[in-house]
């Protein structure tokens, strides 16, 4: 049984927004009332080690669906190998204006604009603070969108000593294409002198509270060969624990014609799970293995998420599928294993 085919009709005839919150409160209510055994993965105990840390299985949440770390035992309920909250900014901000959340069931595909909607690291903190989850937890680090671009570096040096003491993994997000030039942040000189002093306080962290936390650098599927070499030999140069790839996709080839084509926004599902594992082959070709990928764009199927390992990954992590498949896509991967 997969209750939460049940529930998708009604949910999918509200905004998507209004759906997003109300899933996640359905998800805590029945996690509380042990309900959500319906929904956990059967077969959720598949050890792995990567970056130093053992996983429960290699099947993620990605950032972007808890990003106040409000509902992580929930989610942890499901039977995930790994949470990653977040994006968390320094500062609580509102994100974009609404509406900023599109469904294209046509496309099994999502759009979304939401600009970093957070209520700052100081809350998210707290809540992990208070989080019962003994798991892998993955905290997802931002800038301020009124943070000028050549003040970024400060922003995601708050982020990364806020969230050190309370993360397993900490993701430094620069391929939002929803905040105004933060991709700008993956080119270039702006990337090599951003890692440099993120793994310099990293190091810092470490002696200060006696405990080594990966930092791992969120990518876009819109790079070029050139790009991700580029951002291949420098992942290698300062030594990054890991790489995420992808996040979502500003190109709308994919889904031509089709009426909400042209707005604004990351488009995520099944259209970028191309784009996306073009990217883990080709990090993982300049990478030989001496760089973990963990695989995010388009898994709907246990095949998609085969297809990501075959690429190079050594972790996937699921969003827009949980939306379309509900926590049984999980089940299936696993079972697949």
């Amino acid at each position: 049984m997969n209750p939460y085919l049940l529930l998708k009709p009604a949910l999918f005839s509200l905004d998507p927004e209004t759906a997003h919150n109300l899933t996640l409160k359905l998800l805590k209510l029945s996690e509380q009332t042990g309900l959500s055994k319906l929904s956990a993965a059967s077969n959720s105990d598949q050890p792995v080690t990567v970056m130093g840390l053992n996983f429960k299985n290699p099947v993620g949440l990605a950032a972007g669906l808890d990003k106040n770390g409000d509902y992580i035992e929930g989610l942890a309920a499901l039977g995930f190998g790994f949470i990653e909250i977040g994006t968390v900014t320094p500062r609580p901000q509102a994100g974009n204006p609404k509406p900023r959340l599109f469904r294209l069931p046509e496309h099994q595909a999502i759009i979304n604009r939401m600009g970093f909607n957070n209520l700052g690291v100081e809350h998210l903190v707290n809540q992990v603070k208070q989080s019962t989850y003994k798991g892998i937890l993955g905290i997802n680090i931002g800038k301020n969108f009124d943070t000028a671009i050549e003040d970024a570096g400060l922003d995601y040096l708050i982020g990364l000593r806020k969230s050190y003491a309370h993360a397993s993994y900490i993701t430094i997000n620069i391929s939002s294409p929803n905040t105004k030039n933060l991709r700008q942040l993956q080119q270039g000189d702006e990337i090599k002198k951003l890692l440099s002093s993120l793994k310099e306080e990293q190091l810092v962290l470490e002696k200060r509270q006696g405990r080594y936390v990966p930092l791992v650098v969120k990518i876009a599927p819109d790079l070029n060969d050139e790009q991700i070499k580029h951002i291949a030999k420098l992942l290698t140069e300062f030594s990054i624990d890991g790489v995420i790839a992808t996040n979502t996709t500003v190109d709308r080839e994919m889904i031509k014609g089709h009426p909400l084509a042209k707005e604004a926004g990351g488009l995520s599902g099944a259209p970028v799970k191309e784009k996306s594992t073009y990217v883990v082959k080709a990090l993982a070709d300049e990478l030989n293995g001496n760089t973990p990928i963990i695989a995010a764009g388009g898994i709907l199927s246990a095949a998609d998420a085969q297809e990501k390992m075959d690429a190079g990954a050594s972790l996937v992590q699921i969003y827009s599928g949980l939306i379309y498949k509900g926590p049984k896509l999980l089940d299936e991967i696993l079972q697949n294993k």
